[in-house]
């Protein structure tokens, strides 16, 4: 019997739907290879009442994911905003915050910035001082301490299917736990229903917030690779370039050495950070373009 719904958690090469008649279902893809992200549409031949194959997958309007020159690992799909989180301890990668960005602008998703453990005061200063590019260009940043109060961060999901992603030991969980106090029993209940509890610490799970919310979380991570974005998409996900892109003398500058490029002269100017150029330079470098 085929049905439709929708992947609200994937562990390897099992996803967990939420079927659109209210049930669940583990299920597995079809053939060896699997595309299939948490957030994704899709159709079941179910063989149980909750068990059964994925058939295929809908159309997607967006697809958050990194990737280097031998594989992917999928975020989620159909999601309207990044939501990076960082704190003040451990310290954390502002390159690795570029990475995200630059993937999210790539595909037309907002972007907002969580800075936790912002009671560790003295270190709380720092943070704030190396997110300020960030939020001077324009993405919202959020201080909150989330294993106090997350409540700060609701306004912005109002509305968006939101991903988390940031590295490990930022305290996604905890800010999961904050937002959805009640989300993590039901999701053992969900689990070990299906057999599926022995994945609960490295997958991608959707959350829903409210009827017209919800809320991806992703496994922490220590790099971000962009292998699969061309130096164009990469210069595009940098929103400080896009009034110079055009103005550069050579169509194809690299914004390096050739003479009147105008990203250099923005950034003699003042009007581009010099580490964000180095940035660019650095994440071009690694993904070979």
């Amino acid at each position: 019997m085929s049905q439709a719904g929708t992947v609200v958690a994937a562990f390897g090469r099992q996803y967990e739907i939420a079927l659109d008649d209210g049930g669940f279902a583990l299920c597995y893809p079809r053939g060896k290879k699997s595309h299939v992200a948490c957030g994704d549409r899709v159709t079941v031949d179910l063989s149980a009442p909750d068990h059964g194959v994925i058939a295929a997958v809908a159309p997607r309007s967006t697809l958050l994911y990194r990737s280097d020159a031998f594989r992917q690992k999928l975020f989620a799909a159909n999601a309207t905003q990044a939501v990076i989180v960082v704190a003040a301890e451990p310290s954390f990668s502002d390159e690795l915050v570029t990475r995200c960005i630059v993937s999210a602008e790539q595909q037309h998703m907002r972007v907002a910035i969580v800075l936790n453990k912002t009671d560790l005061a003295d270190k709380a200063e720092a943070a704030r001082k190396q997110l300020a590019p960030f939020h001077a260009l324009g993405y919202p940043v959020v201080e909150l301490c989330a294993k106090r109060d997350g409540t700060a961060l609701l306004p912005l999901l109002a509305g968006q299917c939101s991903v988390l992603v940031g590295q490990s030991g930022m305290g996604k969980s905890t800010l999961i736990n904050a937002l959805l106090p009640q989300a993590q029993a039901a999701v053992r209940e969900i689990s070990e229903a299906l057999d599926s509890g022995k994945h609960t610490t490295t997958h991608t799970r959707l959350y829903r917030l409210d009827a017209n919310s919800t809320l991806i979380d992703s496994p922490g991570m220590q790099e971000f690779g962009l292998a699969h974005l061309t130096r164009a998409e990469i210069e595009q996900g940098f929103r400080e370039f896009l009034p110079y892109l055009d103005k550069c003398r050579f169509r194809d500058c690299r914004h390096d050495r050739e003479p009147d490029c105008a990203l250099r002269a923005a950034v003699a100017g003042g009007n581009i950070s010099p580490r964000r150029l180095d940035q660019f330079h650095a994440l071009c470098a690694s993904c070979g373009k």
